[in-house]
């Protein structure tokens, strides 16, 4: 055995190139497999870890209490299938202001005696429970506190004795700050205090004995409400809304992960097989002189699987440590919120990868080590003097009867020389050219989508205007009226349209489901909202919803929705579907008289005339109301979308890269062969810059045939991920994402093979030019 290592060893060392090659083909498709597995197994786990610790529930409902008694309530939840039960609570979406703060907060509010119980508990983290009249408790999260009621992160210390206003109510100060990751409520008081603010619903938290898919969710809360008077379920929420949410945004990386994943262990598997095979081919002498020396068969196939084995294992460590590194960012941002602390990649994924790949690696370089393990001394040794010229001697003589220069006919010769290795290196860009193609047609499919979703161009700036709190002084009230705001902007150079807006913080009826709203004052045709179904608001009592909120809410176009807000409750139907990556509803100003007629403008959109110098209208409106907010839409890419970005194109050039390494290394081996041929070549009189050009022909040839190879792999991979990273993120999936490979960048696509192959081809070719002829002959 200890034969075999010191062998091994010398083997690495002596090719150490190819070792390099090997480590960082493997790491790079180590770190893309880590990052997929730990996404895919991590997508849901750290939600149902934090929702078993606080017993979550399973459905939250919402009953009308004029409808159905708490008694009744309480006697149906001892069907069956009910594991187990926490209220009845009574409820309502209040609408709060803080201190001089005239802005309004709407909360759904609960009356609970205490943050303990069978279903719900409550992470109860600071301060006290809610136990008199005048006391209120927030729901905030302790590790990413919420920000809604103003003030920067982190300032939710200072929520401690705030007092709440009631509009014609009483005032409450916030005693305590809690969590519930069933989202069961955003305030709680005492339930005395509760019968003092008018509750208009009764909340029902409910644990099933089955609730693992929708079905048994619906199942379950049929059972429990049959009996029940019609028309007394309000409304309610399964936690596999909350589970689908938490899963939403690592859930978009999964898909494209899982592809470059396969695509790069398929280019290593491709890559390693080449070197293998050429270093058997290479060393018919040494696997010789290894028998000849007593070396047994299985020890010269164990030499050479050691030698792939070493930089394998090496590339697998350090590539599962960056692997590490990419994912524990991305799930730490997508799953802080639920207070599961910090996630990271579950161990048995780490496990799974540094033993599978180096397997992979060794049984790709199997067969070559077997036919090492085959050939006698003898054989081995008088194969390795031999010069076999016959392979492809008919295709040269061919291709020298053309008018084709003669080192580019040479060329165009040498892949047939060695068919199985010239496949092999066909194989590896051909998945280099799929890669590029798939990657760049994400990139354009979620630029594409993106541009419509802000709406690229149809309004450039969107403006923010702050309320005064209510003893500010007259010159601050002046400065953000609407009237004084509206001249400004209409009257700065470049504008063409404005649209007034208010954005009211609504909920859905019968659940703590955030519904904004926002409602435009205009007629907002001309916005240029993409509709996906149904059509764009005509009447009032109307809005229309993105892809993400329906889903959420278990609704479709054409049904109703009661909205729960500024003291009352009002039916809306949704008239079509919009496409927004946001959970926000849009209306109009007709609707919004009938929920809050009061309510003024608190923003704008606005549209410029073309060739306007966005951000010099932005500066000369702030030069003038510096207590404006103005944005432009522009640049409104989210986190979100950079991540993405960085990441498809960091594994773009990965696998690039990967693709040109095996061509180099294919040069190398050929290079080193017929370094015979290249002296005799050069003897005659062919520069050292023919002998380039040979050489990165040869390639050439095979990227040209891997162009129109990959191009349509490339495509298709597009044409599935897509779909599925959508639906993950749970917005619509509309025809135009999908065609964006017009026939220009077809073409350039299909010749990225070339461009990968002479990459790869140049350097190795450029080195076995400038060998000269006394030292390629003096070998012989």
């Amino acid at each position: 055995m200890s034969a075999v290592w010191r062998a091994s060893r010398g083997a690495v060392r002596r090719r150490r190139l190819q070792t390099v090659v090997i480590g960082i083909v493997v790491g790079l498709s180590t770190a893309m497999s880590v990052v997929a597995l730990g996404l895919l197994a991590a997508s849901a786990a750290p939600f149902d870890h934090a929702y078993a610790k606080q017993s979550g529930a399973h459905v939250i409902a919402a009953f009308d209490p004029a409808k159905v008694s708490n008694a009744a309530l309480s006697e149906a939840a001892k069907r069956p299938d009910v594991d187990a039960v926490a209220g009845p609570f009574a409820a309502a979406t209040l609408d709060f202001t803080m201190g001089d703060d005239s802005t309004p907060l709407s909360f759904t509010t609960v009356g609970r005696a205490d943050p303990g119980g069978a279903v719900d508990r409550l992470n109860l983290w600071k301060g006290r429970w809610a136990t008199a009249p005048g006391e209120i408790v927030l729901n905030q999260n302790p590790v990413e506190p919420d920000i809604h009621l103003g003030g920067p992160p982190g300032s939710e210390s200072d929520l401690l004795g705030t007092k709440l206003t009631v509009p014609g109510g009483p005032t409450l100060t916030v005693v305590g700050l809690a969590f519930t990751v069933s989202e069961s409520a955003a305030a709680w008081v005492a339930p005395e205090q509760m019968a003092a603010l008018h509750p208009t619903t009764t909340q029902m938290l409910y644990r099933f004995t089955q609730a693992g898919t929708p079905a048994q969710v619906t199942s379950s809360l049929s059972a429990v409400t049959t009996g029940l008077p019609s028309g007394s379920l309000i409304g309610s929420r399964s936690y596999l809304t909350l589970r689908a949410i938490a899963a939403a945004e690592p859930g978009t990386f999964v898909p494209f992960l899982v592809v470059f994943g396969c695509l790069g262990i398929a280019v290593a598997v491709l890559i390693v097989a080449n070197v293998v095979s050429g270093a058997v081919v290479a060393g018919f002498r040494h696997i010789g002189m290894l028998k000849a020396l007593g070396f047994t068969p299985t020890q010269v196939m164990a030499v050479y699987l050691t030698m792939v084995s070493i930089p394998a294992i090496a590339g697998s460590v350090l590539g599962a440590a960056i692997g590490n590194l990419l994912a524990t960012p991305l799930l730490n941002n997508a799953f802080s919120k639920y207070g599961a602390g910090d996630v990271g990649v579950a161990p048995w994924v780490d496990i799974v990868v540094l033993l599978g790949i180096p397997l992979v690696v060794a049984l790709s370089a199997l067969l070559p080590a077997l036919r090492a393990r085959r050939l006698s001394a003898t054989e081995a040794i008088s194969a390795g003097s031999t010069q076999h010229t016959g392979r492809g001697l008919w295709i040269q003589r061919w291709l020298s009867g053309t008018r084709l220069p003669r080192s580019v006919s040479l060329g165009l010769g040498l892949p047939f020389a060695r068919p199985a290795r010239s496949a092999l290196t066909l194989a590896a860009v051909v998945l280099g050219v799929a890669s590029v193609t798939f990657a760049i047609g994400l990139g354009k499919s979620v630029t594409s989508y993106q541009n419509a979703d802000i709406r690229s161009g149809e309004h450039q700036i969107e403006v923010y205007v702050p309320s005064p709190p209510t003893h500010a002084p007259a010159e601050a009230k002046a400065q953000v009226s609407r009237p004084a705001v509206e001249a400004l902007l209409r009257s700065t150079p470049g504008a063409m349209h404005l649209f007034g807006t208010a954005t009211l913080p609504l909920q859905r009826a019968g659940t703590t489901q955030d519904a904004r709203v926002q409602f435009y004052r205009e007629d907002a045709t001309s916005l240029h909202y993409r509709m996906l179904k149904g059509h764009w608001l005509d009447g009032p009592g109307q809005v229309v919803a993105s892809e993400r909120f329906l889903k959420q809410a278990g609704l479709a176009v054409g049904d109703t929705l009661d909205l729960d807000g500024s003291g009352k409750r009002t039916r809306v139907q949704i008239v079509g579907q919009v496409l927004n990556t946001s959970r926000m509803l849009l209306s109009n100003w007709d609707t919004l008289a009938r929920i809050a007629p009061d309510t003024q403008v608190d923003g704008y959109e606005v549209q410029l005339k073309p060739g306007t110098d966005v951000r010099a209208y932005m500066t000369k409106v702030q030069a003038s109301n510096p207590a404006l907010g103005l944005e432009s839409t522009d640049e409104g890419a989210n986190e979100f979308i950079v991540i993405l970005f960085s990441t498809i194109s960091l594994l773009t050039l990965m696998l690039g890269s990967v693709a040109a390494l095996g061509v180099f290394n294919t040069v190398i081996l050929n290079a080193r062969e017929r370094r015979r041929d290249l002296g005799m070549l050069k003897s005659i009189g062919m520069t050292p810059r023919q002998v380039t050009l040979m050489m990165v022909t040869s390639m050439a040839a095979l990227g040209a045939i891997s162009g129109l190879l990959g191009l349509p792999i490339g495509v298709a991979a597009h044409r599935l991920v897509i779909p599925i990273m959508m639906r993950s993120a749970q917005i619509g999936t509309p025809d135009f994402i999908l065609q964006v490979y017009p026939g220009t960048l077809l073409v350039l696509l299909a010749l990225a093979g070339i461009g990968i192959a002479a990459l790869g081809a140049f350097l190795p070719a450029r080195a076995a030019s400038r060998a000269t002829i006394a030292e390629v002959l003096r070998s012989e």
